[in-house]
């Protein structure tokens, strides 16, 4: 039957796609109000706006999980979806760039707050692995498409209409969010071992650091941000100001990059049955490398053009979707139930943490030397995040860890049935990090 047999997975699959759809549209606007605002200097201006949602989204992400635990999940979210409606609304007023980072940065908070709540919901509701598995190539299809239908939609509406009625339609998504959240069963979250408010803040980083296969996730995290950075903040200026090319082909070129998350998207799949998803998610980061590298070398060959443009932002979308479709599962994999949304929360918050690095060298770096140094910066990025990834994140990995517990274990049901070893009690059971295993034994 698969996750779409349950209703309440439906709704909120949904309201992921019409909140998804109208961000789409406002990313794009976002870029344009900018270069309106700004002109030749929008990509600073634009870095910043995305330097300040990405410290919001580092700060708040793991305070608002600690502190979420003490309200219910569905009206939360939708208090969230509420304000994001509100402020996107009030995007157009803005007439001065401080305008533009005040509303970045309440709208940024409250998406903070939303969106590893909304992650952690899915494995809770979907228990199966396959169901939950399938849930996240759905989220992942749901974001390609808004990645590949959003700019085309907004190619045709900035040819009839004002791009600031592009703000409108995200609010629109915001509210019919809310509207579906507000309808669905979403279950609280399981009780965490962890009572103390900055132990339930940190506890989610420290299982980061403590964990082997997440060390290489945050390195593949990096080589996302990197290689991503060129798309979200260089392409406006790149194509008008570089090109003298027009706005519309500012989402055509966005739309190409949708187009290359979505093949790969669809394979998913297919492609987790055949090989392991380490090999997937580090693949799909050295892809990202090779393009920065291939990007690098035309721009200081003086040899850009729009096909080559094309080609390699459909090579970026395709290796960014390797990349992170499959980082749920082993989020998954690598906590019990009480920790998983501070494990959401510190990925959404540490891999954003990437992106304020990424985006300010994508917008100032620029604007002070060019694109060519920019992205020499930013592929020596990506290729250490991928040497990270491949070097952390061990080819092979069993199914359950022997370890050994020390002697003050004994007469408790943890260790019920382990062998009795020097230095304690030894058994094996799949590992996470928890307040009873709290490193990773050694091999």
């Amino acid at each position: 039957m698969g996750p779409f047999g349950m209703r309440d997975y439906r709704r909120l699959f949904t309201a992921q796609l019409v909140a998804l759809s109208g961000n789409g549209l406002a990313t794009v606007a976002l870029g344009l109000l900018a270069y309106q605002l700004a002109g030749p200097r929008a990509g600073a201006v634009l870095g910043t706006a995305l330097a300040v949602k990405m410290i919001a989204y580092v700060v708040v992400a793991p305070i608002a999980t600690a502190y979420a635990g003490r309200f219910e999940r569905r009206r939360l979210l939708v208090s969230l979806d509420l304000t994001r409606a509100a402020v996107v609304a009030a995007l157009p007023l803005a007439d001065r760039i401080w305008h533009v980072y005040l509303l970045i940065a309440v709208l940024q908070t409250a998406s903070a707050a939303f969106t590893p709540t909304f992650q952690a919901v899915l494995p809770d509701l979907l228990p199966d692995e396959r169901d939950y598995t399938r849930a996240l190539s759905l989220s992942q299809l749901a974001s390609t498409m808004e990645t590949l239908l959003s700019p085309l939609l907004t190619a045709i509406l900035v040819s009839v209409v004002n791009f600031h009625w592009l703000f409108a339609a995200t609010a629109a998504g915001f509210l019919a969010s809310a509207a579906l959240v507000a309808s669905t069963r979403v279950p609280d979250a399981a009780p965490s071992a962890r009572y103390g408010v900055r132990d339930r803040i940190v506890s989610g980083i420290r299982i980061f650091a403590a964990t082997p296969r997440l060390r290489g996730v945050l390195g593949l995290n990096l080589s996302v941000a990197a290689v991503g950075a060129v798309i979200m903040v260089n392409t406006v200026n790149l194509v008008q100001q570089r090109l003298g090319r027009p706005e519309a082909d500012v989402a055509w070129l966005l739309t190409a990059n949708g187009a290359g998350a979505l093949v790969v998207a669809l394979a998913v799949p297919w492609l987790l049955q055949r090989i392991s998803t380490r090999s997937l998610m580090v693949g799909g980061a050295a892809t990202l490398s090779c393009a920065g590298v291939v990007l690098t070398a035309v721009s200081a060959a003086d040899a850009l053009g729009w096909r080559t443009l094309v080609a390699l932002w459909v090579t970026i979308g395709a290796g960014t979707v390797a990349a992170l479709t499959p980082v749920g599962r082993v989020l998954r994999r690598s906590s019990d139930g009480g920790d998983r949304p501070a494990l959401f929360a510190a990925q959404f918050s540490l891999s954003h943490a990437c992106w304020l690095v990424t985006y300010p060298i994508a917008g100032w770096v620029a604007t002070a030397a060019g694109f060519t140094a920019t992205w020499l910066i930013l592929t020596v990025l990506a290729v250490a995040g991928t040497a990270v990834g491949f070097t952390c994140w061990s080819h092979h990995e069993p199914a359950e860890l022997a370890h050994v517990h020390p002697p003050e274990f004994a007469g408790t049901a943890h260790v019920r049935g382990a062998v009795a070893v020097d230095g304690g009690f030894q058994h094996a059971h799949p590992y996470v990090i928890d307040p009873l295993h709290p490193r990773w034994p050694s091999a």
